[in-house]
């Protein structure tokens, strides 16, 4: 007779927190129905080998699934590493170093790097100047700075609208800006094939949402048609921000990362 203990609870929540943990990852990187397709298989696999015990059909899906993990990897390695950086980069000392530093202090720290972006960004919009720029999160962006031109410079409003003016070189790639450094600018960043990007929306706002899809970063897209504000976070694209949206959006991303 089957017996319910405590270890199985344990197992049946393991396993439950790894799902949502994937489905996560997959609905923000625009791939649910893989992660649908793939529970539909196993689920199958599973009815086949364990519970009716059909032995050729269990030993071909079998099969089936150890080349189905193996591809997988090599389909989704960039969520894949994503999801062990998110793991590993959570801050031990958090709630330490939160009661510790001073909220004023905080706040200033924050305001001094979103501030310089919002006033670039928001002088860019009024002159229709195209702009992408992404703001690291607690995954390094490095394989995408070494695309483009290392800058390393204080974040500042003139340099930021000097970057992206319609004759600079670098003004068509991305600028990536870590902690309160622009890291680079002219980068190169994964596009996004999402389908339901409104077709409307240029190259920029793809690769927004391509570095949002993969990295847990912030994208801020000015367009350069309409002078409108979008920012590409977790997955997802907002279009139409206001300057407050922006501020706020992107202090609570820092803050967060600060913690």
């Amino acid at each position: 007779m089957f017996e319910f203990t405590i270890k199985d609870a344990i197992d049946i929540l393991v396993v439950a927190v790894l799902l949502y943990y994937v489905f996560r990852l997959m609905k923000e990187s625009g791939t649910l129905s893989i992660f649908y397709g793939a529970m539909v298989f196993i689920v199958i696999w599973l009815i086949a080998s364990e519970i009716f015990k059909l032995r050729l059909i269990g030993s071909i899906l079998d099969k089936f699934m150890s080349i189905g993990l193996l591809i997988l990897v090599i389909l989704f390695q960039d969520q894949i590493k994503r999801f062990l950086t998110e793991m590993g980069s959570r801050r031990r000392f958090g709630l330490l170093r939160k009661m510790l530093r001073h909220k004023d202090e905080e706040a200033f720290d924050v305001r001094r790097i979103v501030m310089p972006i919002v006033y670039a960004c928001m002088s860019m919009s009024k002159s229709k100047t195209g702009a992408l720029i992404v703001v690291q999160g607690t995954i390094p962006l490095d394989q995408y700075a070494r695309s483009g031109d290392i800058i390393n410079a204080e974040v500042n409003t003139r340099l930021i609208e000097n970057i992206f003016f319609k004759n600079s070189p670098l003004h068509d790639g991305a600028m990536i800006i870590s902690g309160n450094r622009i890291v680079a600018a002219g980068c190169i960043l994964p596009v996004s094939h999402d389908t339901s990007i409104p077709r409307s929306l240029g190259l920029r706002h793809r690769s927004a949402l391509g570095i949002a899809q993969a990295t847990d970063a912030m994208a801020v897209v000015v367009s350069e048609e309409t002078g409108k504000i979008s920012v590409a976070y977790r997955g997802k694209l907002d279009s139409r921000l206001s300057s407050t949206d922006l501020e706020q959006r992107l202090t609570e991303m820092l803050i967060q990362n600060m913690d």
